[in-house]
């Protein structure tokens, strides 16, 4: 069954050639509720297409925040679980992820299992991904006791990102870890696993400015994901260098329509 947030983005990337997504992390030890839904409703006005809610060391219950940024804006809010407790009902859907370079079968399909019965509960809308690691991955490959893949060895992330496409999953998401330095996810990568998939490249993680972005699309990324660029940056400009990010994301894109 095809969702309506599913369909938002499967017929943004055919018309638009690629999307940008703003990661949030209700995080009480980081951010106020308050400055979360300003961060959120920056973002949408920035030209962000959809919120991600969630992160690797998640503290709490997310309920009231993400009730509150769904609430204060009109693009689809995801929730991006780093663990059982980052699913709510309050969301217009949710990222269903494995981390398919995990040491750990916890991670793999154990916290899956645990939660899947409160998603179905819930009703909320499952997107199915397969996540990937790429060095350094930082605190979500430690969190999530991944084998990171080698930034110089494309081929082998392709042997993964195709297993996860050949299982079903309906994206791939490479990601180098919040913050990460050396302008995100390498370009040969995401090329390199992007001209062999038939499903969409979701990138993130180090991508800082409308260069590295535009890049990615370029390499052929659907959607890229900025995090830690929104939290820093945006309340010192109110989203006015996001939206240049976007423009250059949606220029990139515009090349592939």
């Amino acid at each position: 069954m095809t969702g309506k947030v599913w369909k938002y983005i499967s017929d943004k990337i055919e018309t638009e050639g690629a999307l940008h997504f703003s990661l949030l992390d209700p995080d009480p030890l980081k951010m106020t509720k308050e400055t979360v839904v300003e961060l959120a409703q920056f973002a949408e006005k920035a030209g962000t297409d959809a919120i991600m809610i969630g992160g690797s060391t998640i503290f709490g219950v997310i309920d009231d925040s993400v009730k509150a940024i769904t609430e204060a804006i009109d693009i689809p809010t995801i929730l991006f679980p780093g663990n059982i407790t980052g699913v709510s009902e309050h969301a217009d859907a949710m990222f269903f992820m494995s981390l398919l370079n995990s040491t750990n079968p916890y991670w793999i399909i154990g916290a899956q299992a645990l939660g899947a019965a409160k998603v179905r509960l819930s009703g909320i809308e499952t997107i199915p991904m397969g996540y990937l690691l790429i060095a350094p991955g930082k605190t979500a490959a430690w969190v999530g006791d991944a084998k990171v893949f080698p930034r110089d060895k494309p081929k082998i992330v392709l042997m993964y990102a195709l297993a996860a496409q050949f299982m079903g999953f309906r994206l791939v998401y490479l990601e180098a870890g919040s913050g990460a330095e050396g302008g995100g996810v390498p370009s040969e990568i995401i090329s390199t696993v992007s001209q062999f998939l038939e499903i969409p490249v979701i990138t993130g993680g180090g991508f800082n400015d409308p260069e590295s972005v535009a890049g990615a699309v370029d390499s052929g990324a659907s959607i890229v994901v900025q995090g830690t660029y929104v939290e820093k940056q945006v309340p010192k400009d109110k989203g006015k260098g996001l939206s240049k990010i976007v423009k250059a994301l949606k220029d990139a894109g515009s090349k592939r329509v």
